[in-house]
C-alpha cells in the first residue's frame, strides 16, 4: 500500500489517479474524524515525501481481511461512529436488512471494521452491527432491559458476548436460511429467542465457536482451544506450492481450478490438496468466499477498478499468502464441521417454548441511532 501512496504524492496530476466522489476531492482539507487529529491538509498540498497514513486491517468481505490507509481524506464516506468503536472486545456482525438473504449463514462476524460490503459483496451500507458502541465496551449495542430480561428467565446472567454467541448459533449456518427460506423473502434475518435456558447455552457455545473461526481466532479463541489470533491447521495442505516467480504469478481466476475427483484445488501451477469440495462452493447470499478470496489476489485483482492505483500490485506470490489460503480453508473447516449441531438445534429451539414479539423490549430511537461522533453519519444500529 505504501507504494500507492507514493505512486499518488510523485504524481503531477494527483486528480487523475485519486478517484474523487462527491465526499471525498484532493484539494479540500478535511477533518481527522478517524484519529482526532485536527484538520487534514488536502490531498493536492501534499509533499512528495509526506509519510502515509496508519495502515490498518480492516474486513473487506466474509472471511476476507485486507489493509486500509486509516484516513478521512482517502475513505468515501467514513464511518466514524464505528471506527471508534473498535476495540480488542469488539465484534462487528454484518448481514443483509434491507435484501433477502440468500443460501448460506445469515450472519457474518469481523473483529475489524468491516467494509460497506462486508456481508456479500453488494449492498449492506447499513447492515453493520457492533456489539458496544463504545471502544471501552461499556456500552453494549443491546436494547435496553432484554439481558436483564435474558437473565431472569435462565438463572444465569446473561452477557453482551453471550447474546453475540446465541445469534451466531442460531442464526450462523445455512441450516437456518434453508428453514426460513420463504419467510426471508422478507428482507432481515430474525432471531427465535428460546425459553429454555439449556438450548440458549448450548447455542452460546456453538455460536462462539463460529465467531472463533470467522474472526481467525480473535475472538473467543479459548472456545476452539487455540490462542488469540492463531489459526489451527486443518486438513488441506500444500501439494505443490504457489511459485514465487513473478512470471508465473497467477493471472486471473481462470487459472484456478478445482478438482473434485481429487479434492484439489489449483492456483495457477500451485496445488492444495485435501480440500473438502463444500470449502470450494462455501457461500454466503451468493458470496463465493474462497473465489473471492482468490480473485482479490491474482495479477488481474477482481472486482471493479476505482482508479489507476488499483493497476499497482504484488509483483509474486508470497509464501505468507500460500499461509493466508490454507488459514482460510482451515476455518471454513471449522465452521463446517459446526453445521449440523446448529442444524440440530435450530430444530429444537423452534420446536420448544420461544418469546413472543410482545415479550421483548422494543429498542428507542435513540438506541437506534449512532453515539454520537464529530460530523457523524447515521447508521443502522442496535440488535
Amino acid at each position: 500500500m505504501s507504494e500507492e501512496w507514493k505512486e499518488l504524492l510523485k504524481s503531477s496530476n494527483r486528480k487523475t489517479l485519486f478517484r474523487e466522489t462527491r465526499d471525498r476531492i484532493v484539494t479540500r482539507e478535511y477533518p481527522d474524524q478517524l484519529n482526532h487529529h485536527g484538520l487534514l491538509p488536502a490531498i493536492a498540498a501534499l509533499p512528495a515525501d509526506a509519510d502515509h497514513p496508519e495502515i490498518v486491517v480492516y474486513g473487506f468481505r466474509a472471511y476476507d481481511n485486507q489493509r486500509i490507509f486509516r484516513d478521512t481524506r482517502l475513505g468515501d464516506f467514513c464511518r466514524p461512529a464505528l471506527w471508534w468503536s473498535h476495540s480488542d472486545r469488539q465484534i462487528f456482525l454484518t448481514s443483509l436488512f434491507e435484501h433477502s438473504l440468500g443460501n448460506g449463514s445469515a450472519v457474518t462476524f469481523s473483529p475489524f471494521v468491516p467494509d460497506l460490503h462486508h456481508f456479500r459483496g453488494s449492498y449492506g451500507g447499513k447492515d453493520v452491527v457492533p456489539l458496544y458502541r463504545d471502544a471501552i465496551a461499556t456500552e453494549p449495542n443491546i436494547t435496553g432491559g432484554l439481558l436483564d430480561l435474558l437473565s431472569e428467565t435462565y438463572g444465569v446472567t446473561v452477557t453482551p458476548e453471550d447474546l453475540a454467541g446465541y445469534i451466531a448459533g442460531v442464526l450462523g449456518h445455512p441450516g437456518y436460511t434453508e428453514r426460513f427460506h420463504d419467510e426471508l423473502e422478507v428482507p432481515g434475518p430474525r432471531v427465535p429467542f428460546t425459553k429454555d435456558a439449556d438450548l440458549f447455552q448450548r447455542a452460546v457455545e456453538l455460536g462462539k465457536q463460529v465467531i472463533a473461526y470467522q474472526t481467525y481466532a480473535e475472538r473467543f479463541p479459548e472456545s476452539i482451544g487455540t490462542a488469540k489470533g492463531r489459526v489451527s491447521g486443518g486438513s488441506a495442505r500444500v501439494k505443490n506450492d504457489i511459485p514465487d516467480d513473478p512470471d508465473r504469478y497467477p493471472q486471473n481466476l481462470r487459472a484456478v481450478t478445482y478438482d473434485d475427483n481429487e479434492r484439489e484445488l489449483h492456483v495457477g501451477e500451485g496445488v492444495i490438496e485435501h480440500v473438502d469440495p463444500r470449502l470450494w462452493a462455501y457461500e454466503v447470499s451468493g458470496l463465493r468466499v474462497v473465489r473471492s478470496w482468490l480473485g482479490y489476489r491474482m495479477r488481474e485483482r477482481s472486482g471493479r477498478s476505482s482508479s489507476p492505483l488499483d493497476e499497482i500490485r504484488p509483483e509474486s506470490w508470497t509464501w505468507e499468502m500460500t499461509k493466508e489460503l490454507l488459514e482460510l480453508l482451515w476455518v471454513l473447516e471449522g465452521v463446517i464441521a459446526l453445521e449440523p449441531a446448529q442444524a440440530e438445534l435450530l430444530d429444537e429451539i423452534v420446536a420448544g417454548e420461544l418469546f413472543l414479539t410482545d415479550e421483548l423490549p422494543t429498542p428507542t430511537e435513540a438506541e437506534r441511532k449512532a453515539p454520537r461522533v464529530e460530523r457523524r453519519q447515521q447508521l443502522s444500529l442496535n440488535i
